[in-house]
């Protein structure tokens, strides 16, 4: 009865009130929502500071990288950029040869002309648009689910080219919030030409590896440097050799003075996905079946990979980014399950449930409108738990297959080849677009090892997924060659053009219909993108119109239940701003957690026969000589990482650490693993940000790499100025 009441008591609190460091708050809405609990915790400024259409902001200078797979901040008035090591790592090691190899040696361009093209745009936040009221003018609730996504996504349409005319630069993004009660429009303006101007070595950027991945202690140099340019006219551009710094409205400045607990602390960035509304069923669905399975697969992958990296140099640095993606996720899987049932999060999910249907069922009127939330839910997860497994198995492990993703790329031009084959310009351009990402593809691929990932992929599928969700070449596999992975994967890539760059190149000069029909990696994908487009796909897509109908009105009714919460919408890939405060941590009973680390970790850890926790000479040296010039604690230490009860995700990796006078004090890389939770349930007695300390950032280009003319280049503050009329700490002034 205790537990219960406990669990009970957990539910109510949450459901009344969100935590101070709980929350990935839209930017637009700080003034009226949250700048009034940001000052109490610390912070000197004010909203308009952070976001502004009528001035230079901090959101000037927060980068979004790519479509969202990180977060980037500006630190200079000529476009000079830090993110971290890891979201950096595809462009270093796209950019390292076995002779060159700057993902293990570090890099540093001691001057612009030796700066690298990156390979990824920029983008920067204009505007944000509430069109709530604009898109639910064109809704009714006599509308079913697939006319009201209908209207939608016209208005989206709309709404993004009408924001977007005229401004060849900006991309504007239509996005929904909480589970389609709330709609915005997002305008970026992007930069395609970013570049590559410092790394540590990988011994520094990623000391811990996957040992440490999701742990704290931490003591990671988890950053990287960019720079973005624009034409010579300040526009973005595509690279060119003329092309000049970017001069952002903002940048921030760069503290030299620390964290201590309880010391207020922000982060904007650009956050992927968290499922904070997650029901019961959800969260039994995802323990049950989906996480499980994702774990199983990415482990066998990860193995298979690991062997080939270990036995040649070059396989190692194609598949090292490779290997750290499927790596990052594959344990963050197995600490979500431990957290969810450690945190007992199905329990407390169940709770909030019956004391919102309760709430619901006391009123006629909210019966009507809310009384099949809960089965709506329920029956839409239990068809779509029938297959859920296959789905993800086809995600993980056919698709997990780089030969049959290849095969999809050309599944356009067979199709054409199939409608016309007389249509040669049309197939000429399809065949010369398919050699561009050949030699792309190329670069980082391997054939021996895609092959027995291959074959192991397609053995999983068919020992574990029901023989009624199967693609259709596991049974091929089955009766041509008695059920043998190896050989039926070693014939495919003995024939296919799909493992051969010769016979690629060979078929795209003269493409043909039969060759592609009768190429077994065809032949896997065909089976493979069959089962999922037809089978598969619609079945769950069919379950998830219960499933998000249920996620809309049960959002709605409690957001209903309690108009005085500071409610904030799920991440999808839009800026957002954490705050809270640096504070340290009791994980278990007799255990506690401090809030920062120093170099005397990395020297306890260092193990010279392991990759994962080895100390370059020169670092050591350094760190042994404690050589830390201005960048040493009050204690003398050199500041390594520390943690905050900030709440972030996938997509918040490589956000600025802001303190309350608007200065960077860190780059924020990773979660806790006792919080894994947490993009389902935050915990705020466990939930904790880990960030790589500026100081640390500025020490290894300073005194490790000798680029002191980088750390010139910065806006690098020690004490703040007190402002003589208010007391308060003045504000950094705007860089324009």
């Amino acid at each position: 009865m205790k537990k219960i009441f406990s669990l009970l008591l957990v539910a109510l609190i949450t459901a009344s009130s969100a935590f101070a460091g709980e929350g990935m708050w839209l930017l637009n809405k700080l003034k009226q929502v949250n700048e009034a609990q940001m000052r109490q915790l610390g912070f000197k400024l004010t909203a308009e500071d952070i976001y502004s259409l009528n001035k230079a902001s901090m959101k000037d200078a927060v980068a979004r990288l790519g479509g969202g797979f990180c977060t980037g901040e500006l630190v200079s008035s000529d476009g000079l950029m830090l993110t971290n090591h890891h979201c950096g790592y595809s462009a270093i090691q796209s950019l390292s040869t076995v002779e060159d190899d700057i993902l293990t040696d570090g890099f540093w361009a001691m001057d612009r002309s030796q700066e690298k093209p990156a390979g990824f745009s920029v983008s920067f936040l204009q505007y944000i648009t509430d069109v709530t009221d604009t898109v639910l003018s064109a809704l009714n609730d006599g509308m079913s689910e697939a006319q009201r996504d209908s209207v939608i996504g016209v208005m989206a349409q709309v709404l993004e080219g009408n924001a977007t005319e005229g401004q060849p630069h900006f991309q504007a993004d239509f996005k929904q919030m909480f589970e389609g009660n709330e709609f915005y429009l997002f305008v970026y303006k992007t930069y395609p030409d970013v570049r590559l101007v410092g790394t540590p070595p990988n011994a520094i950027g990623k000391f811990g590896g996957d040992t440490d991945n999701w742990q704290w202690p931490r003591h990671t140099g988890d950053f990287s440097m960019f720079r973005v340019y624009t034409g010579p006219d300040g526009e973005p551009a595509e690279y060119a050799a003329d092309n000049i710094a970017f001069k952002p409205k903002w940048h921030f400045p760069v503290s030299l003075d620390g964290v201590k607990k309880g010391d207020f602390s922000m982060i904007m960035g650009f956050p992927g996905s968290t499922d904070r509304f997650l029901n019961s069923d959800g969260v039994k669905l995802a323990l049950d079946v989906e996480q499980p399975s994702r774990v199983k697969i990415r482990g066998e992958k990860l193995e298979i990979m690991k062997e080939h990296m270990n036995t040649d140099n070059a396989v190692r640095l194609k598949y090292a980014a490779k290997y750290a993606q499927i790596a990052n996720y594959w344990k963050y899987f197995i600490g979500q399950q431990k957290g969810l049932k450690a945190q007992h999060v199905f329990e407390r999910k169940k709770d909030q449930e019956d004391a919102l249907m309760a709430w619901v069922n006391a009123d006629p009127t909210r019966q009507a409108k809310y009384g099949e939330v809960r089965k709506d839910l329920a029956d839409g997860y239990a068809e779509r738990a029938q297959f859920e497994k296959a789905s993800t198995y086809m995600q993980e492990a056919a698709f997990g297959s780089e030969a049959v993703v290849f095969g999809f790329r050309l599944y356009g031009l067979m199709k054409q080849l199939e409608k016309d084959p007389k249509d040669t310009k049309v197939i000429t351009a399809m065949a010369d677009q398919a050699k561009g990402r050949a030699r792309e593809f190329w670069k980082n691929y391997d054939p021996a090892t895609d092959q027995a990932v291959t074959a192991a992929m397609f053995k999983l599928i068919s020992e574990d997924v029901d023989p009624s969700q199967q693609p259709e070449v596991i049974a091929t596999v089955k009766k041509k060659y008695k059920g043998d992975f190896d050989k039926w994967a070693a014939a495919m890539f003995k024939t296919s053009v799909l493992t051969d760059s010769t016979r690629l190149m060979a078929f795209l000069a003269k493409p043909n219909l039969k060759t592609l029909q009768k190429d077994m990696g065809m032949q896997a994908m065909e089976s493979s993108i069959g089962l999922y487009r037809n089978v598969l796909g619609p079945a769950i897509q069919d379950a998830q119109v219960k499933i998000d109908k249920g996620y809309r009105l049960m959002v709605a009714a409690m957001r209903e239940q309690d108009p005085e919460k500071m409610w904030y919408s799920n991440a999808n890939s839009t800026e957002r701003l954490t705050y809270g405060i640096v504070n340290d941590y009791s994980p278990a009973d007799a255990v506690h957690y401090d809030l920062s680390t120093t170099q005397i970790g990395i020297l306890q850890k260092e193990d010279p026969t392991s990759d994962e926790f080895s100390v370059p000479a020169r670092q050591k040296e350094l760190l042994l000589a404690k050589d830390f010039g201005r960048y040493a604690d009050e204690n003398g230490n050199l500041p390594i990482n520390f943690i905050s009860e900030n709440d972030i995700t996938g997509g918040n990796s490589g956000s600025p650490v802001i303190n309350g006078n608007g200065e960077l004090i860190g780059i924020a890389f990773d979660g806790n693993w006792e919080a894994m939770s947490g993009d389902i349930s935050y915990e705020p007695e466990l939930q904790r940000t880990i960030s790589v300390d500026i100081r640390y950032v500025l020490w290894t280009i300073d005194k490790f790499a000798g680029a002191k003319h980088l750390v010139d280049e910065m806006t690098v503050v020690k004490a703040p100025v007190k402002a003589e009329t208010t007391g308060d700490v003045a504000p950094p002034a705007p860089v324009r």
